[in-house]
């Protein structure tokens, strides 16, 4: 009886403090639901970068940007923040026809970051782009 009532004590304790997480909106997804919310997942990644075309994943979970200057920036959900790497050499897109899922897979070239699974209006133009970068990788 006294292990019953310890279990429930404890549930009742974790679901009030849940309560109390999402009433304070703590925690959840972050999105990518705007330009000006990858302009500034952009900024963070690279201090003055000024995005001149970016194209957001329709879940909102991820985004390219590029600059003035031809660099792009791959941006993804990781946990409840977002990061980014500036692509360079050993950067690779491949187009997917994952209908419902994604149609692009950006591989930023850095194992520790992963691949980027994306699904946006023109990836084609993006995956050209990707793979044509030469400039260089660290960020």
């Amino acid at each position: 009886m006294e292990f019953l009532l310890q279990t429930a004590g404890s549930l009742v304790a974790i679901l009030a403090l849940a309560g109390l997480a999402w009433a304070m909106k703590l925690g959840g997804m972050p999105r990518l639901d705007s330009e000006a919310a990858v302009r500034r997942a952009a900024s963070e990644v690279e201090d003055g970068f000024i995005p001149v075309a970016l194209a957001r994943d329709a879940e909102g979970a991820a985004a390219l940007a590029r600059d003035a200057g031809g660099r792009i920036i791959v941006i993804k959900r990781h946990g409840n923040r977002f990061a980014g790497r500036v692509l360079g050499p050993a950067a690779r897109a491949r187009l997917e026809d994952s209908p419902g899922k994604f149609n692009l897979i950006v591989d930023p070239g850095e194992p520790r970051f992963g691949k980027v699974f994306l699904t946006l209006p023109d990836p084609q133009a993006w995956a050209e782009a990707i793979n044509a970068v030469d400039g260089p990788s660290d960020a």
